[in-house]
């Protein structure tokens, strides 16, 4: 049993996260067939904030050499589907939750820093 009470499900040959995921996974699915929606993609990753690295001289026996290390991963946020709504041509971000308890405080931030980096809204299932 996962943190969230969430079953990892199948659908379509492809596991989901949840049931819920799933399930909007195939009303997106019809959606296109329809003509609806468009460029439907699962598990988008978008780079909010880059990774920190600094050069640093190690010291060899017969000479010195430049090394690149990482001081900072970078941030990252996954967007469960992000599709383009055909009729106002809009990129839609979207998040599958599965109630008001997996809303983290980690998901609030990310989602603040998608707005204000990116300008992008994420759409909450």
């Amino acid at each position: 049993m996962s943190k969230y009470l969430n079953r990892r499900t199948e659908a379509d040959g492809i596991m989901f996260d949840s049931k819920k995921e799933a399930r909007y996974y195939l009303i997106l699915k019809r959606l296109q067939e329809k003509g609806k929606i468009s460029n439907l993609r699962r598990q988008v990753r978008y780079e909010l904030v880059p990774a920190v690295y600094r050069e640093e001289t190690v010291h060899l026996k017969t000479k010195d050499k430049t090394v690149r290390r990482l001081v900072q991963r970078a941030i990252h946020y996954i967007a469960d589907f992000v599709y383009t709504d055909t009729e106002s041509g809009n990129t839609i971000v979207c998040d599958v939750k599965g109630g008001q308890h997996t809303i983290t405080k980690e998901f609030i931030l990310k989602k603040k820093m998608m707005k204000a980096f990116k300008d992008i809204d994420i759409v909450i299932v």
